[in-house]
């Protein structure tokens, strides 16, 4: 049922893509800049290290999640031809049992938390074990990521706070719109494949309108970074990365001009610099 041998857990290690950490990267920035806000700039270490971990195991869990709800479609689709369900390298059983164990530690990290973040994780669950099979069913399943990547800030706000202001959803939106955004270049990458197969996103639904949908959201992204510092009344540190990350997003739009594989692909992984440098600007701002 489950192999822990050295050559199988190489193949885990890639199913739950710990040697590509570029979304647990992207879940893990917006994750900080709740935690250091909700702490006003000092954040509890032991809080640290949960939602450090809690990250990491929950990524990893809707990687090996994805890849089970995909194992039929992977195969045909150039980018993922090589995953370990597609390739048999792993089965369907060994996935099934490796979500379970990666959301029971996961689980185990929150009980160390409050009520609140507790109840909040069940949700997060079902967000992330959903994403997966939207795909079937709507053009639209960015919006069900940009759901649940965006599912740790309002967590973080209740294990620092035990509460939900209004500013844990006004940057739970600005994440989730974001990454709608930039899943949406990841899905470019893959929109030929997914017209011959039949698979749905919002690149197939956008069609030649991408570029201007993605920058559309891209400004609103921006217009909600604005406005949450001017609540929080944040220096000109956070606005320097705010202003980093509108560079990054220019830089998006010209990768994507021709929309290539290779560059719409160099434009999703351009976005976790651009969520890096906000975070950066509030960790200055509050040390300031």
């Amino acid at each position: 049922m489950f192999d822990l041998t050295l050559n199988k857990a190489a193949v885990y290690i890639r199913l739950m893509r710990l040697n590509r950490p570029i979304g647990t990267l992207l879940l893990l920035w917006p994750t900080l800049w709740a935690l250091w806000i909700a702490s006003e700039g000092v954040p509890n270490p032991k809080l640290l290290i949960i939602f450090l971990l809690g990250v990491l195991l929950t990524r990893s869990a809707g990687c090996v999640i994805n890849d089970f709800a995909d194992r039929h479609i992977d195969g045909h689709v150039k980018r993922t031809a090589t995953r370990p369900l597609a390739t048999g390298a792993a089965t369907a059983r060994e996935a099934v049992v490796l979500f379970i164990l990666l959301m029971l530690l996961a689980f185990g990290l929150v009980l160390f938390t409050n009520t609140l973040t507790l109840m909040m994780s069940f949700i997060g669950v079902a967000l992330a074990f959903c994403y997966p099979f939207m795909k079937r069913y709507t053009h639209y399943p960015q919006i069900v990521l940009g759901a649940a990547f965006g599912w740790a800030i309002p967590m973080a706000f209740t294990a620092v706070t035990d509460s939900l202001p209004w500013i844990a959803w006004l940057l739970y939106l600005t994440k989730l719109i974001w990454t709608v955004a930039y899943d949406t270049q990841y899905a470019m990458v893959d929109r030929d494949d997914d017209l011959r197969i039949g698979v749905k996103s919002t690149a197939v639904r956008f069609g030649q309108a991408d570029r201007l949908i993605i920058g559309c959201m891209q400004l609103t992204v921006l217009a909600l970074l604005l406005y949450i510092g001017s609540m929080l009344q944040f220096s000109g540190w956070y606005y320097t990365g705010v202003a980093i990350a509108a560079g990054c997003f220019i830089y998006q739009q010209w990768l994507t001009l021709h929309r290539s594989r290779n560059d719409c692909f160099k434009a999703f992984l351009n976005n976790h610099l651009a969520e890096l440098a906000v975070l950066v600007g509030i960790v200055l701002h509050y040390a300031a």
